[in-house]
């Protein structure tokens, strides 16, 4: 690999928003059939780099040179995706760009055919699609509508989409955010085999154990620039979590406790809806001091099952009991009172109000409460005392408790739902994805607070699709498919292989 020719080259690549330095002088390089996997806490500079290189971004200082098809290195005109694409650099995001009113062969050929042409060229379009199939072992059915594949086979679309434009470097941003480990498996399989094939791919993720299992090479960003490159070979979680943050990372886990109390009890309880919200005779039962971990792909009811929990759906069928007694009110201000903390999947969108100050935000749930509001006038000092407190326990890095919400970052919200939520001692705690797109910083540090709450006698229900943090974290574990819920297990008797066959449908519940 070391002797491979280069593909890519970024020198002293810096870039500016304001007194912000995003990007400071970051060199790096890409050879043909290199796996390099680009790792950095949220805010150290990767999606800023990456922009650069696709041309949606132009540098202030510094350049990028892209191999041709003789295969020397040529600068690549800043500022054009165009040209990112035509010198052959194919971007798989994370939350994918399809068309799901068309089918795969339509999406793959999108921006691909003159505008003025009479008629489309199918048959040659779909020749070349096949034969790409057949080389990288990618394989999905291109007449069949976007909306009716799987997540695994509109992720295998979108690499279509760039291997079909004759990508020689390909990004892939967050690829298994939402696959199962089978589907991860079968993903690193795919990348490997293009990589033998002369593909170059920067791999961008926030799972160290993909990482060191997929790339060759590691290169770690923080605060804006390059603190360590490394083979893959002589790297471990360790080194690269210290590199990321700066500084050791203790590993959370929790220790043997025996559950109490029954907090939670669902006895065969369906909630009506669409395909994406619809819980069909769910049975699972939360004890305090017990973590029960919910796994699955997204969009076989845990948004049902979180609603539930949250106050904002009722059952159409069976029963709910909170605290041993049947829930005679569903809805969110009387769960909150009976000492139900929600942290939402959408932290951005459901967790916080982004024109609303720190300070606004850490009290809105407890607004009527006496210590915040006083013959019907709030209490700003109030507002603020608590922030600061917030913003001191929890480490929520901002500006100070009036500045606005919508300028922290994804990780820091997800500090200030948490200071929220927890500091009012709660007996049952909603935990949707709470670490979806932190670092891994502050994945340890969210994790910690649950582990604590746990400690302190709290029931946790965890909805996540990290079958790490999930195995780490959980007493027990159910897998949702299709909306139905299987028995929650002891996690420390099932295995990951047998998770990701549930979480596809392909086990049932006993062969667990």
């Amino acid at each position: 690999m070391p002797d491979a020719p280069l593909v890519l080259r970024l020198s002293g690549i810096t870039k500016r928003f304001g007194p912000l330095v995003a990007n400071d002088a970051i060199d790096l390089e890409l050879r043909r059939g290199e796996i390099l996997a680009l790792l950095g806490e949220n805010g150290a500079g990767k999606t800023t780099l990456m922009n650069i290189l696709f041309g949606h971004y132009v540098a202030d200082e510094g350049a990028v040179e892209v191999a041709g098809p003789d295969g020397a290195l040529a600068p690549l005109p800043p500022g054009s995706p165009h040209a990112a694409l035509a010198a052959g650099i194919g971007m798989v995001h994370q939350h994918f760009t399809l068309a799901e009113n068309l089918t795969g062969l339509d999406n793959i050929m999108l921006g691909t055919e003159p505008v003025f042409r009479l008629g489309r060229r199918i048959g040659a379009a779909r020749r070349k699609v096949e034969a790409v199939m057949r080389d990288s072992g990618l394989t999905v059915d291109l007449d069949v509508q976007v909306s009716r594949l799987t997540v695994g086979e509109r992720q295998r679309v979108e690499i279509l989409k760039a291997l079909y434009r004759d990508a020689r470097i390909l990004v892939l941003d967050e690829p298994t955010a939402v696959l199962t480990p089978t589907e991860a498996d079968g993903l690193f399989a795919t990348i490997r085999s293009l990589a033998a094939g002369g593909l170059a791919v920067i791999f961008i993720s926030h799972k160290l154990g993909e990482v060191l299992a997929v790339s060759h090479r590691i290169a770690v960003l923080r605060g804006g620039k390059k603190v360590g490159e490394m083979p893959t070979a002589s790297a471990d979680r360790r080194k690269i979590a210290e590199l990321m943050v700066g500084r050791d990372v203790p590993v959370s886990r929790r220790t043997p406790r025996a559950p109490g109390a029954a907090l939670l009890e669902l006895d065969r309880v369906s909630v009506g809806g669409d395909h994406r919200r619809a819980l069909e005779e769910a049975t699972l039962a939360i004890a305090e001091s017990e973590i029960v971990g919910i796994a699955g792909v997204s969009g076989n009811g845990q948004a049902a099952l979180a609603a539930l929990v949250a106050g904002l759906a009722k059952p159409a069928g069976g029963t709910m009991r909170l605290y041993g007694a049947p829930v005679a009110r569903h809805d969110p201000r009387s769960f909150a009172r009976m000492g139900i903390a929600r942290i939402p999947e959408d932290r951005h969108h459901d967790g916080v109000v982004g024109a609303m100050t720190v300070a606004e935000n850490v009290a809105l749930e407890e607004i009527r409460e006496p210590a915040f509001q006083r013959g019907g006038f709030l209490r700003f000092a109030a507002f603020r005392a608590r922030a600061i407190k917030a913003i001191r326990d929890y480490d929520v890095r901002c500006q100070g408790p009036d500045a606005p919400a919508r300028l922290l970052s994804g990780g820091n919200i997800q500090k200030l739902i948490l200071a929220r939520v927890l500091d009012r001692n709660p007996r049952l705690i909603l935990a949707n994805q709470p670490t979806r797109g932190l670092d891994i910083g502050a994945q340890t540090e969210v994790q910690r607070r649950l582990l604590a709450a746990r400690e302190s006698g709290a029931g946790v229900l965890l909805i996540s699709e990290d079958l790490d943090e999930l195995m780490t974290l959980s007493d027990r574990i159910a897998v949702i498919y299709a909306g139905r819920l299987s028995e929650a297990l002891p996690a420390d008797g099932i295995d990951r292989g047998t998770l990701g066959m549930m979480m596809a449908g392909h086990v049932e519940e006993k062969a667990a």
